[in-house]
Order: structure tokens, then C-alpha cells, then sequence
């Protein structure tokens, strides 16, 4: 009888032994398989600013107009995005993001309409102008511009540079009263209209670095 047991739990420890064999092995072959599909399949990448202005505008348009309804009496008027130090374009201060003010109020007056407001460009003239190379129908010359605009409210805001990029904060006033009636804030990235080639300036000076390039071994090297 006690042979008989011993045999038994001899058995059934071998029993357990290759089942613990069998799982070691099957770990170690599914590890091996995700390591293999880890290598294969490609790192996400981030998607590359340069270019992607228009996808930063309608991040701060989607914020900006959350919580207005589109009502066809009212219009919208915008107006360029300044510096908040200064509240007006300098020409001199040149930079990654000096066109950022001007593309803002482009890129606005889009979404404005997109989203079914009536937009009033207020710098369209009275007629087309006709030059000796071109033809428009967008002046700064009051001459030409209506002398009343039918405006109910502006669309404006500021530009806070930051080391990779500046803090856009946007605003919607009420033309008679000054409310601001909805605002918004988004981050905009330094290469957005550069990325090959950095602008800087120092002391009023500008200055333009560009990236070096990798270095390739000449023959022989």
C-alpha cells in the first residue's frame, strides 16, 4: 500500500512538473511574439506643424464660437492679431511667427464664415482698383473704403511669444458696448511657417540659422 502512494505522488509530481515546463515555454514563445510585433510595427509619429497653421485656427475657432448660436443679423468683423507688449506690428521684430498675426485674421474670417456667420471685410473697397501689373479689391487707404461699416462685432486678440512657439488668446467684443462676449486660447508652435531654417533677431539685428545638415563621409574618408 505505501508503494502504491509513493508511486502515486511520484506520478503526479512529474505530472506537474512538465505542465510547469509546458507554461514556461509557451510565456517565453508568446514574449518572443510581441517583441517581434513590437520591432515590426512603426512608431506613431506627431504630426508636423510646418504648414498645419489652418489646423490651429480652427482649434481656436471651435473654442472661440462653443457657445454662440450663428444669427444672420449680426456680423463679424476681424481684425489683425498684435503683439501683446505693444498692441501693434513692428516690422523690425522679425521672427518664425511674424506672419502669424496676418494668417490669423485670414484664417478667421474663414471660419467665421464656415460656421455660417456673415463676415464684413471691412477693408474691401468701393470698387476695383485697377494698377499697372494688377488688380485688387483690398486697401489700408481710408480714400477708398467706406467711410461706415455695418459692424456689430470685432473678432481681435493677442500674440505672447514663448521659446517654441506663442500663446494665442482670442476675443469676440461687442462693437457698442465693449463686452467681450467669448474668448479662446491656443498654443501655436514656432515652425509653423519655418522649420528648415530658424529667424531670430537680437539688438534690432536679424539673424537666420539654418540647421546643419547631416554629415556624409566623402570617398575615401
Amino acid at each position: 500500500m505505501k508503494n502504491t502512494l509513493n508511486s502515486f505522488i511520484s506520478f503526479v509530481v512529474c505530472i506537474l512538473c512538465v505542465y510547469i515546463l509546458l507554461s514556461l515555454s509557451g510565456c517565453s514563445a508568446v514574449g518572443a511574439l510581441l517583441s517581434a510585433e513590437q520591432k515590426v510595427l512603426p512608431k506613431k509619429q506627431m504630426p508636423i506643424a510646418l504648414g498645419n497653421s489652418e489646423l490651429y485656427t480652427h482649434q481656436l475657432a471651435n473654442e472661440l464660437f462653443l457657445n454662440l448660436a450663428a444669427d444672420r443679423q449680426y456680423r463679424y468683423a476681424v481684425a489683425g492679431f498684435v503683439p501683446v507688449t505693444t498692441l501693434q506690428h513692428d516690422l523690425t521684430q522679425q521672427g518664425p511667427l511674424m506672419l502669424l498675426g496676418h494668417q490669423l485674421e485670414q484664417g478667421l474670417t474663414t471660419e467665421v464664415v464656415r460656421r455660417g456667420y456673415i463676415a464684413q471685410d471691412f477693408k474691401a473697397t468701393n470698387t476695383i482698383i485697377m494698377g499697372d501689373t494688377s488688380e485688387r479689391a483690398l486697401s489700408r487707404n481710408v480714400e477708398h473704403l467706406r467711410s461706415t461699416q455695418n459692424i456689430d462685432f470685432f473678432i481681435t486678440g493677442t500674440i505672447t511669444e514663448q521659446e517654441m512657439g506663442a500663446m494665442v488668446n482670442a476675443r469676440i467684443i461687442n462693437v457698442r458696448t465693449k463686452d467681450v462676449i467669448a474668448a479662446a486660447t491656443q498654443f501655436f508652435p514656432a515652425e509653423l511657417f519655418w522649420q528648415q531654417e530658424q529667424v531670430s533677431t537680437r539688438n534690432g539685428m536679424l539673424y537666420r540659422t539654418e540647421k546643419p545638415a547631416a554629415y556624409m563621409p566623402k570617398a575615401g574618408e
